[in-house]
């Protein structure tokens, strides 16, 4: 692989270790960071690097050190598997120029990655990213890659405890002791083991965790928090008697959860009961930021509180963007990253588990009672996802066809289309007394070889039916017929 191939897409470069992503190319990638820094960013601020729990992470984090450390950048270094939120919440509180990690967050085992962290704590913008991807194109390579006459000193440092402590103030832990509700959490082999759990145990909160050793072959699933991977969370829900269970991805900025019944609450709910707390009972000000592929029920509650919503790309530093732009309240997208900017413009899956605690607290309602109010009063809402591993040209001919006027998918109209990142049909399909009006959407994924389809409808037979025929729609080719 050249430098030219190596992308930073929704959010970072990710590529298949041994394969693309190697030794040399992480040293690529970590050059062209230490050649932006050097141009755009006071460079005794320094950079931070972390890491997961992905096989050759720590390796591949000190290789990430030494490059940048060489081009006369100061380093901190973690000194253990990080959660990617508490190395971007390292980079605001230490003032640092950004931060690495050594991440590919919700991939299968065999894929790894670098994400870049900006200065205030966040995703990196399109902007900085396509400065990096400059440098790149420009060779930088770890052989002409910058160098000081003298390389700079790498500090081991952990980026836990400072982590734990800010976001242990932003919810009343006490309120949740007192409501005696049990969590199971679920971190999936990933950098966010003992985190929560440690916040939980401090202050007697019953708990349990689960898959918190560290595996970098993530037996048997993508360290993803959506079905099935989150099996095991469910079980243990309902064998253990837990209240709610949580579950983190691989580096712990997404979150999925599971209701008292063993119940699949999906990232859509998650988001929406956590705005609805906030604008109701918080009152925080601020405008409201959505992905392209996550649910419209989020429009209905900023409608109904008079607050201004945003639809962006599919990717948070799309939403990150916005969130420096504007007065935003919350942010968030369809894989489970919701982000809160009084906090830090980054999405961060074990402060979302700790305010979803803190709602089931405060409202003395069961996580499946706060979905079961969402559905009463904004209407029933449902979701899917189907991921769909094809040949290259069977999924740009899917995609050139979306574009070109598709009338019905299966025997759905289609009412309107929008393209602001993949295509998405707005069906005629029914609503079921005011529920959500059904669309489905193609779009190929920034980040895996693959092309995804999500969906929403009123009813959750509809929702399957619907992926069914978009799922015809891709592989019939040119002969599809509704």
């Amino acid at each position: 692989m050249s430098a030219e191939q190596i992308k930073f897409g929704t959010d970072g470069w990710r590529g298949v270790i041994a394969d693309d992503f190697t030794y040399e190319n992480v040293r690529l990638a970590a050059s062209a960071i230490a050649a932006y820094v050097l141009k755009n960013e006071d460079v005794r601020k320094g950079l931070v690097i972390g890491y997961d729990t992905r096989f050759g992470s720590p390796r591949f984090a000190r290789l990430a050190a030494e490059t940048i450390a060489a081009a006369g950048i100061p380093v901190r270094l973690a000194s253990d598997y990080t959660p990617t939120p508490a190395l971007s919440y390292a980079v605001k509180n230490l003032g640092a120029a950004g931060g690495v990690v050594i991440t590919s967050s919700h991939n299968p085992w065999n894929w790894n990655g670098v994400k870049y962290k900006a200065g205030y704590g966040g995703s990196a913008t399109p902007a900085i990213i396509n400065k990096i991807e400059a440098e790149l194109r420009a060779g930088a390579s770890s052989n002409n890659g910058p160098k000081a006459a003298q390389p700079s000193e790498i500090i081991e440092t952990d980026f836990k405890q400072p982590y734990i402590a800010a976001i242990s103030k932003f919810v009343d832990l006490d309120l949740i002791a007192r409501s005696k509700f049990k969590f199971a959490i679920d971190v999936m082999h990933g950098a966010g083991r003992g985190v929560l759990a440690a916040i939980f145990r401090e202050r007697g909160i019953s708990h349990l965790e689960i898959r918190g050793n560290v595996d970098p072959l993530f037996p048997g699933i993508n360290p993803e928090p959506i079905l099935p991977h989150v099996q095991a969370l469910q079980e243990a829900v309902v064998k253990e008697r837990c209240h709610a269970g949580f579950a983190t991805d691989g580096d712990a900025d997404r979150l999925g959860a599971v209701a008292e019944d063993g119940s699949f609450v999906d990232s859509h709910k998650i988001y929406s009961v956590i705005l609805r707390w906030l604008l109701e009972r918080k009152k925080w000000p601020g405008e409201v930021v959505r992905a392209f592929n996550t649910t419209r029920m989020l429009d209905r509650i900023a409608a109904r509180h008079g607050r201004k919503l945003h639809e962006c790309g599919i990717g948070f530093k799309f939403i990150c963007d916005l969130m420096l732009e504007r007065d935003i309240l919350i942010g968030g997208e369809e894989s489970g990253g919701i982000g809160i900017p009084r906090h830090l413009p980054e999405r961060d899956g074990i402060l979302n588990s700790l305010l979803l605690a803190a709602i089931m607290a405060e409202e003395r309602k069961t996580l499946a009672e706060l979905v079961a109010d969402l559905q009463r009063d904004f209407g029933q809402h449902f979701y899917g996802r189907l991921d769909m591993h094809i040949p290259t040209a069977l999924k740009e001919a899917a995609i050139r066809r979306a574009h070109n006027g598709v009338t019905h998918i299966g025997k759905y109209k289609v009412a309107r289309t929008a393209d602001l990142d993949g295509v998405k049909f707005y069906l005629d399909a029914p609503t079921m007394n005011g529920g959500a009006e059904a669309w489905v959407l193609l779009r190929a994924s920034g980040t895996e070889p693959l092309l995804r389809i999500y969906t929403e409808a009123a009813a959750p037979e509809l929702v399957q039916e619907i992926l069914r025929d978009a799922e015809k729609f891709v592989q019939a080719g040119q002969s599809y017929a509704p």
